[in-house]
């Protein structure tokens, strides 16, 4: 079956970057930003993750925006709701510091540009943990911007998360292909070659390889943006 759509993550694969610096340095910019409203800085964090983990688990029930500040609120309460205007702005505005917590690999952005020349239509599949102001700024670090993607994925914009195959089904709706038609490429093992079991086409990036159970990897077709260039033109071969 022709591929039609090709479905980047973002951290770690158009974004090069080490997840656990990305997110220890930029949780320290949260909470020194949030410390003057009587935030300590661990109580936050843990809250953040405990949040974040009620994304993970969400059901589709309702958006993850809905179900991270439901989790955030049941620790700070009311307070955290009115103080909601301090986080946002953190977002749009001190978090863009945080590109210095990352690397960045022009052939990214090269890639995705030639992908749409070739008449490919490209998505980003990032997990959606951010609000669409934090995603649209990591797309910018990474050479590219919000326009160069057909859609993308924000904590308010869908009620899943990656590996929850729910996720891909609820993209591939969004597209309105079959799992045959899209190709997905991600630097995660555990949460992006999971689109396969959807009939989806995979290829795992290995510049940031994420693996977390060891998996092995020769499965999936895999490698540098020049494999997967390679990889993209014997899939579309037969069709030119």
């Amino acid at each position: 079956m022709p591929v039609k759509m090709v479905m980047f993550d973002l951290d770690g694969t158009l974004l090069p970057m080490d997840m656990d610096e990305f997110t220890t340095g930029y949780f320290k910019m949260l909470a020194k930003k949030a410390a003057p409203r009587g935030y300590e800085p661990q109580s936050l964090v843990k809250a953040i993750w405990h949040g974040t983990a009620a994304m993970v688990r969400n059901d589709g029930t309702c958006k993850n925006e809905d179900a991270f500040w439901k989790d955030f609120s049941a620790t700070y309460g009311e307070k955290v709701l009115n103080d909601r205007p301090l986080f946002e702005e953190f977002y749009a505005n001190e978090f863009g510091a945080a590109k210095q917590f990352c690397g960045f690999n022009p052939k990214a952005a090269e890639t995705v540009r030639a992908l749409r020349e070739k008449g490919l239509r490209v998505a980003l599949a990032t997990n959606p943990l951010f609000p669409s102001v934090a995603t649209e700024q990591r797309i910018r670090w990474a050479g590219l911007e919000p326009e160069d993607f057909e859609f993308f994925t924000t904590y308010e914009n869908i009620g899943y998360c990656k590996p929850n195959p729910d996720y891909y089904r609820e993209l591939l709706d969004w597209a309105g292909l079959t799992g045959g038609e899209c190709l997905m490429v991600g630097n995660d093992v555990g949460e992006d070659m999971v689109a396969a079991a959807l009939g989806m086409k995979v290829f795992l990036l290995t510049d940031c390889l994420i693996n977390k159970a060891g998996a092995d990897i020769e499965q999936y077709p895999h490698g540098s943006f020049d494999a997967l260039n390679e990889y993209v033109a014997r899939l579309t071969g037969a069709e030119s």
